[in-house]
């Protein structure tokens, strides 16, 4: 089973480069509004759907989990090289837990995490620090933070 998980888009060009370096992987499907990735880690039907419009962030964000601190760093270091703005968050509390994460914004303006749940903890922090999200319309990161 995959799990499956399509977005708008605006610019199907810079999508395909963002995911592709994200995913690192290329799209197994390219129409002149649609594109689609599958992918095998993680196991996942992904798919861009061309529009005129995009409002920012239409979903709280997207993110991977990871097995441990190390492949946070490893994700990292691999998109910077990659010339993406990694805005980190290492041993932060969020959504009852303890985390390393770090986030990258796509071209219109979606949020993937990458992170390390290191445990739980028994309080949840603030609504406005934790899972909140700012739209933008470029490739750098914004303030926020989750799960």
């Amino acid at each position: 089973m995959k799990m499956h998980v399509g977005i708008n888009v605006t610019n199907l060009n810079k999508s395909i480069e963002f995911y592709s370096r994200v995913f690192h992987s290329e799209p197994v499907k390219v129409r002149p509004d649609y594109v689609k990735f599958l992918l095998d880690d993680p196991s996942l039907n992904f798919t861009l759907n061309l529009k005129d419009e995009v409002s920012g962030n239409q979903v709280g964000h997207f993110g991977f989990q990871v097995e441990n601190h190390e492949e946070v760093l490893q994700h990292k270091d691999r998109l910077e090289k990659l010339g993406f703005f990694a805005r980190e968050e290492m041993d932060v509390n969020c959504c009852y837990a303890t985390q390393d994460k770090f986030w990258v914004t796509d071209p219109d303006g979606n949020e993937w995490e990458f992170f390390y749940t290191k445990g739980d903890v028994e309080t949840m922090v603030s609504e406005k620090t934790c899972c909140a999200t700012t739209p933008s319309s470029n490739v750098e990161i914004k303030n926020s933070s989750c799960c």
